[in-house]
């Protein structure tokens, strides 16, 4: 097990984090979604009506936050230092300026468009790992993590066609994933929680037995695909043995009580009760015991559906993803943006390919003591762009961030403003026609 390195925080440090490594164009370009240009279906408002909030320094907050171009983000960034940035939705009006609408009868000031966002963190998952408690994480259960990126991304995109979809570290203890395709962005409060629905199946809590539930006579194609490409195998192949599910009493007897036939509960605490016929020097006892509790609950004179599914709902009970629901169902959720520095452990908030999410090492993501040391040791040489992080640990992550989310989203945008320009264009002709 390799622990997660707490790395010394200093407030001071931030200052040249953000005067030198923060990439402000970058996140700028993202959060205008196409309209910063000179397009005439650009909305030059757009950017403006963006809640950004900060946390400073003393646990002070400052919400409501907005600024009319990458320059004026820059320089109040720069300011202030916060220990945390977080995102908002895009209202109906400057959300700096909102009191000056609250005068009125109507709710003029209200949020418009919003990412749809997903938060899971790992303390969510401590009655099932046995490495780490709390915001403790370490490579033995960030599996969870990992399993959590494929099945939600893989579903996102085939189940409901997104694209522009990014994940990000959360500098700690979880991840974070904005869904930025312009249908995302502009679902209501209702059809987000759809959504977030629609990945419900963990409903149990420390008091009961039944900790998932599989409704109907067959799984969900999302959940069957979910537990054949993905769960099954880090259940049996990682984290059955990883985290020692079934090497001792108080293990194995929660998975016990997840089996509603007393009968093969019992046939199974004989076996494993005697540690001697249940484990062998070749084989891990894990394993082992995985195997004979498979064996029992699916053969033939267990038909019954419920048995047979019992097989599934402990994986899923182990494996499936935790979301923090309340998060993804309102627009006005505020988010943590990505390339914060989060003050706890010192680690950057870089995002992370769902492609290869196996190879991510949270343990190994760059500190901001790291990267000011990096830049010492540069010299604050610069590239020809200016972009000091590119001789930094940092440098692959803003790369990535560029390549695989930035640019095609800000393709995509421009096309979708080049559409609806032309569609207005369009109506407007025939509307005047005779």
């Amino acid at each position: 097990m390799i622990p997660q390195q707490q790395s010394d925080f200093d407030h001071n440090y931030l200052k040249p984090y953000y005067g030198k490594l923060f990439p402000f164009a970058d996140i700028f370009k993202w959060m205008t979604y196409g309209h910063d240009g000179k397009h005439p279906g650009c909305d030059q408002s757009y950017f403006g009506r963006r809640e950004f909030s900060f946390t400073l320094k003393g646990d002070f907050y400052l919400r409501f936050q907005s600024f009319n171009n990458a320059l004026e983000l820059e320089n109040s960034i720069k300011e202030k230092c916060p220990l945390k940035i977080d995102i908002g939705p895009v209202y109906t009006v400057d959300p700096a300026k909102r009191h000056a609408y609250a005068q009125g009868d109507n709710n003029v000031f209200a949020p418009v468009e919003r990412e749809l966002i997903f938060d899971i963190d790992m303390t969510d998952y401590d009655d099932v790992r046995y490495c780490c408690r709390g915001a403790d994480v370490c490579l033995n259960c960030w599996p969870l993590m990992t399993i959590a990126i494929k099945v939600i991304d893989a579903s996102l995109r085939d189940d409901f066609g997104f694209n522009h979809i990014l994940w990000v570290y959360s500098g700690r203890r979880g991840v974070h994933c904005w869904v930025c395709d312009g249908k995302a962005r502009r679902l209501t409060n209702e059809q987000r929680a759809s959504i977030a629905d629609y990945y419900r199946v963990y409903k149990g809590n420390e008091n009961s037995h039944k900790k998932v539930s599989l409704m109907g006579a067959a799984l969900h194609p999302f959940l069957a695909t979910s537990y054949t490409n993905v769960l099954k195998d880090y259940f049996e192949k990682i984290l059955l043995t990883s985290q020692n599910l079934l090497a001792t009493e108080e293990r194995y007897e929660k998975i016990l009580s997840m089996i509603p036939d007393e009968s093969i509960a019992s046939e199974l605490r004989g076996k494993w009760q005697d540690s001697r016929r249940s484990s062998s020097a070749k084989e891990d006892i894990n394993v082992v015991r995985w195997e004979q509790c498979k064996q029992l609950l699916q053969s033939g004179k267990h038909k019954a559906q419920g048995l047979r599914r019992c097989v599934e709902e402990i994986v899923f009970f182990f494996t499936y993803p935790r979301l923090d629901m309340e998060v993804s169902k309102h627009m006005n959720h505020l988010l943590k943006a990505p390339f914060c520095v989060h003050p706890k452990t010192g680690r950057v908030c870089v995002p992370i390919d769902p492609n290869q999410c196996d190879d991510f090492d949270p343990t190994t993501v760059p500190t901001l003591f790291q990267l000011l040391e990096e830049l010492n040791n540069e010299g604050s040489r610069a590239d020809v762009n200016g972009a000091e992080w590119n001789g930094t640990s940092l440098g692959n992550a803003i790369a990535l961030f560029r390549t695989s989310f930035l640019e095609p989203l800000q393709k995509a945008c421009k096309e979708e403003i080049e559409r609806s320009y032309n569609l207005k264009l369009q109506q407007s002709k025939n509307s005047v026609g005779w």
